[in-house]
């Protein structure tokens, strides 16, 4: 999934780095703001600063952001964890919404003004992007921006990874680490649409009562108990389900915690992240235990062990939509709808991060152009 937002990343001052050539009708080109992560390291390291960008190639279409979705991969990324990011000076970026404002030749299936979702690798944290027309998906009726914003990364990593490889049926047990989270309340509410699933969902105390309210069966706090003898005292032989973002040791926690028949999708390695920058004790030990079997040992223990990561989904894009299609179903049947955690403008990216890594957030963290209207409102009093 490349993306082709403005590709000139300039200092808002004194200087400006050139952009590209000028659309082919003449004129300047437009300037627009952009996040840009300028190295790896620290919550500075992301900046706003000024682009220039031209109309749409053939097969793109040129969208006007109005919010952006903040991912786990997002700050991995900062701290030059992430694969997928090309190398900085970039715009980071996976998830945005907002509304077509120009279409390039060939371009059938879109028209100006259609409220659109956008997937990429990269590149989304800006004002305006030019994408493929085929990474952009139609807003169901009654979205609002910031929920288009919170939808395609967490509820299609969820859908895939509990229907496509956990093949979750009614009457199963399923574990579900940093629940509050935007993947965790996604699959929560996926589970809810298949009848009689019990939910362990890990997460902070002071969570607890939201995770509850959700549909969380049971939660447990995972800074003061051991969550696999929580679960054990509950249901002794262990669940059908879990889904591990986590990595190192506790994958193979999770995996002694699957009763025969269950099946382990690990999608991250959260426990990377233990501060605003690389730590390389916490690389280490998290490799170190790094979960491994063999072939013929998964013969004798009757469990699946699946790995997902959606950012190498890339070409998969008849697939995607067809994913994206049944979420659209299911939000206009008002059987999901994405948690907003909370609003942040572009330059308050650090603060928007430290929600996020600190585990403050119940939901999804945004990211918008502009400080929302409220907040405006708020500083002028």
């Amino acid at each position: 999934m490349s993306t082709e937002p403005a590709p000139a990343a300039a200092a808002p001052e004194p200087e400006q780095a050139p952009g590209p050539d000028p659309p082919a009708g003449g004129g300047e080109a437009a300037e627009h703001r952009a996040l840009v992560l300028t190295g790896f390291g620290g919550y500075e390291k992301l900046k706003v600063q000024a682009r220039r960008g031209a109309g749409p190639r053939p097969g793109e279409v040129s969208v006007s952001v109005r919010a952006c979705g903040l991912n786990f991969a997002d700050l991995m990324a900062r701290q030059g964890l992430y694969d997928r990011l090309p190398p900085p000076p970039v715009c980071p970026g996976m998830e945005c919404a907002g509304t077509v404002r120009a279409v390039g030749e060939g371009v059938r299936d879109r028209q100006v003004g259609d409220k659109v979702m956008v997937l990429a690798r990269s590149g989304l944290w800006q004002e305006v992007v030019n994408v493929p027309a085929n990474q952009t998906f139609p807003m169901p009726e009654g979205m609002s921006f910031e929920e288009a914003a919170a939808l395609l990364v967490n509820y299609i990593t969820a859908y895939m990874i509990l229907f496509d490889f956990g093949n979750l049926r009614p009457n199963q047990s399923v574990l579900i680490h940093m629940a509050a989270g935007g993947v965790g309340t996604a699959a929560i509410q996926l589970c809810k649409t298949v009848e009689n699933v019990t939910i362990f969902g890990t997460a902070s105390a002071s969570k607890h009562d939201s995770l509850k309210e959700s549909g969380v069966t049971h939660p447990i706090d995972y800074r003061t108990m051991d969550y696999a003898e929580e679960v054990r005292k509950i249901s002794p032989k262990g669940v059908d389900i879990v889904l591990d973002p986590l990595g190192g040791s506790d994958t193979t926690k999770a995996f002694n915690l699957l009763k025969p028949m269950g099946k382990l999708i690990t999608y991250g390695v959260a426990n990377l992240l233990t501060g605003q920058k690389k730590n390389l004790m916490a690389m280490a030990k998290t490799w170190w235990n790094q979960f491994s079997i063999s072939a013929l040992q998964l013969l004798h223990q009757n469990k699946a062990v699946c790995g997902y990561n959606l950012g190498y989904m890339d070409e998969e894009v008849e697939l995607l939509r067809s994913v994206v299609a049944k979420l659209v179903n299911l939000y206009s049947q008002g059987k999901i709808k994405p948690k907003i955690d909370s609003v942040w403008p572009f330059d308050q990216v650090a603060e928007a991060m430290r929600q996020m890594q600190e585990k403050k957030n119940v939901g999804k963290v945004i990211l918008v152009p502009e400080a929302p209207k409220e907040e405006s409102k708020k500083a002028e009093n």
